[in-house]
């Protein structure tokens, strides 16, 4: 069922091994680190749970009839499409689109895999029971879900397996009447020092002869064995939410899972040693475009956050109608709606998988590829109109704690629309969003 933020904030509590700064991690709430993330996490659940945002944000399990979350949704019709997208783009709004792999991400990734379920059937009907069990699972306790499905680099020109270090990649390293045993290492994490439990897999296609490495299986993220390798923290180095307003609440993380020899029992094992089924897992379900479908959702929502963020920067320095400021504001305009387009024309023009209905294959991975062009000059064309004041800011929240300092602040930092505190808050944002 729908649950709470103190209800997630609680479950993080549970034994995890996260490394960071050379120790161990022994709590992540109101840790430096990770602190801020995980109570925008909560943030989520907390919103989805309001009894005003219920019907918005979740529908009833088929299962038991309780109210889960719409990430969940299954669409059987355009309409189902299309309330799902917009309780997605109400999550995403909360944290402006830049939690890339919130809740909301994996959940796809299994729901596509249910959707597909058939798929597995040709590698063992236990395996493709365990796809459906395991969503119905994650689905009725409103789960969040991390990834990995990237190999380490390596010695990236050799093949799995032909370099010097047999326990680079994690492989199947034993199997028997419990599950398998994993050994070696996934990445990225992003978000897996967040979440409850962790799908560990591979997108890439496979050769004859990689069977070890194919499997697809999920399990908690406090699993004996399981170790996660921190990058450094955007949010430990944000000295104050006033400084760096996003890095401080919106850092999910990104970490190296390290699997020794991690046990993983059967009815969590989706594939084993079947290189097929392993790729097309991905591509003859309906997961890859499903996944790929909410993170252009979150895209839009960014793209719209960084346009009005670049107006109400024109606004402050009373740019706005200068002539080429209107027309890299239109451009921006024009940028943002090229992908609000494509994410309504994919639905418009869904198609059927058996019962269900889902966006278009070719215009979402249309409107990836124009991402991939259009979110840098968007990114530029806001540094270009911030121009310096971007940099020239007091150096921390702390200068306005100094009286004189706070005065020759005032009298610097002008803008005819705002006071000294507004503008200096507007391009600290600004520098944490682009700089």
């Amino acid at each position: 069922m729908s649950r709470s933020g103190s209800q997630f904030l609680e479950g993080l509590d549970d034994g995890r091994t996260i490394y960071l700064d050379g120790g161990r991690v022994s709590k992540v709430v109101g840790h430096p680190a990770f602190g801020g993330a995980a109570r925008s996490i909560a943030n989520l659940y907390d919103m989805q749970a309001a009894p005003e945002n219920l019907e918005k944000m979740t529908f009833a399990s088929p299962k038991t009839g309780d109210r889960v979350s719409r990430m969940w949704q299954l669409p059987t019709t355009y309409e189902d499409l299309v309330t799902r997208r917009e309780a997605l783009t109400a999550w995403a709004e909360t944290h402006f689109g830049y939690m890339g792999r919130s809740p909301d991400h994996v959940a796809s990734t299994l729901a596509g895999f249910y959707m597909g379920s058939a798929v597995y059937e040709g590698h063992g009907a236990e395996r493709a029971q365990a796809v459906r069990d395991y969503y119905e699972y994650a689905r009725d306790r409103d789960l969040y879900l991390s990834y990995v499905i990237i190999d380490p680099q390596g010695d990236r020109s050799k093949s799995r397996g032909e370099g010097g270090n047999a326990d680079l990649t994690v492989s199947v390293c034993g199997e028997d009447a419990d599950g398998l045993t994993l050994r070696g290492a996934k990445m990225l994490g992003t978000g897996a020092v967040l979440s409850d439990e962790i799908l560990v897999s591979t997108l890439r296609p496979m050769r004859d002869g990689e069977e070890k490495w194919a499997f697809t299986a999920v399990l908690p993220i406090n699993a004996p064995g399981l170790k996660i390798l921190s990058r450094r923290s955007y949010e430990a180095a944000a000295n104050s939410d006033f400084d760096y307003p996003l890095s401080a609440r919106f850092d999910e993380n990104d970490a190296l899972i390290f699997f020794d020899d991690v046990k993983v029992p059967w009815d969590r094992v989706f594939v084993n040693g079947d290189i097929r089924t392993q790729f097309a897992q991905w591509h003859s379900t309906p997961a890859h475009s499903y996944q790929n479908y909410q993170a252009e959702i979150r895209l839009m929502v960014k793209l719209r956050f960084l346009v009005g963020l670049a107006r109400r920067i024109t606004e402050t320095t009373a740019s706005i109608n200068f002539p080429q400021v209107v027309e890299k504001l239109g451009e921006l305009s024009a940028q943002l709606q090229v992908i609000e387009a494509f994410v309504l024309a994919m639905e418009v023009k869904g198609w059927r998988f058996g019962e269900y209905y889902l966006p278009d294959r070719e215009l979402l991975y249309a409107s990836q590829v124009q991402s991939q062009d259009l979110y840098p000059k968007i990114v530029q064309t806001l540094r270009d109109l911030a121009g310096g004041g971007m940099i020239m800011l007091p150096s921390s929240v702390e200068d306005f704690a100094n009286p004189e300092l706070a005065a020759l602040i005032g009298r610097s930092q002008y803008s005819p629309a705002v006071d000294s505190i507004g503008r200096v808050k507007l391009f600290k944002l600004a520098w944490d969003a682009v700089g």
